[in-house]
């Protein structure tokens, strides 16, 4: 009897280890000193690796899995949508409730991402009024809301998430002769 794995699915593993990945990283980061890193090349570093080079190397092996192992050396476009998406949104997922979770924990870490936001603001622009750098703050303050937090992550990942299985799709594309 043979298991039919759906494509999302067999993904699964792969947006949790990139969730988890996603989430060392924030610790490494917060334990280290935010400060410190703000505007400098391992700052810079983390958000490559967390919006380019993680997905599509999580998504590349999770649809690479499902052809070898699942689907007999087979992969439609469609089955490496699903399996991209849905593993940019289970590490979105896991990612945004641990965001969520931590800063109600540490609300203090909120209140020092404004000031490091408020400094590179002034620092950047020495003219700006403080009409405007109230703005700026105000927005801020509503993005780290966790109602907006939350949806914007799992959008916002989801979209890499199928742009990037459009590219692994390009690739590992072979599909099933007796499907067709």
């Amino acid at each position: 009897m043979i298991k039919n794995v759906s494509p999302a699915n067999s993904g699964l593993l792969y947006g949790v280890l990139f969730g988890v990945i996603m989430i060392l990283e924030f610790v490494v980061m917060y334990v280290i000193g935010m400060k410190s890193l703000v505007n400098t090349s391992a700052g810079a570093i983390v958000n490559i690796a967390n919006y380019l080079i993680l997905p599509l190397f999580f998504i590349y092996l999770g649809c690479n899995n499902y052809k070898k192992n699942v689907n007999n050396g087979f992969i439609s476009f469609s089955e490496c949508l699903k399996t991209g998406v849905s593993i940019a949104f289970v590490a979105a997922f896991i990612y945004a409730a641990f965001s969520v979770i931590f800063n109600l924990v540490f609300p203090e870490f909120i209140n020092e991402v404004l000031y490091i936001s408020k400094q590179d603001m002034i620092s950047k622009n020495p003219n700006i009024s403080s009409k405007e750098v109230e703005m700026g703050m105000s927005m801020i303050k509503k993005f780290m809301n966790p109602l907006i937090v939350f949806p914007v992550t799992l959008a916002m990942y989801s979209f890499f998430g199928l742009v990037y299985s459009l590219i692994v799709g390009a690739v590992l594309k072979n599909n099933n002769p007796q499907s067709i």
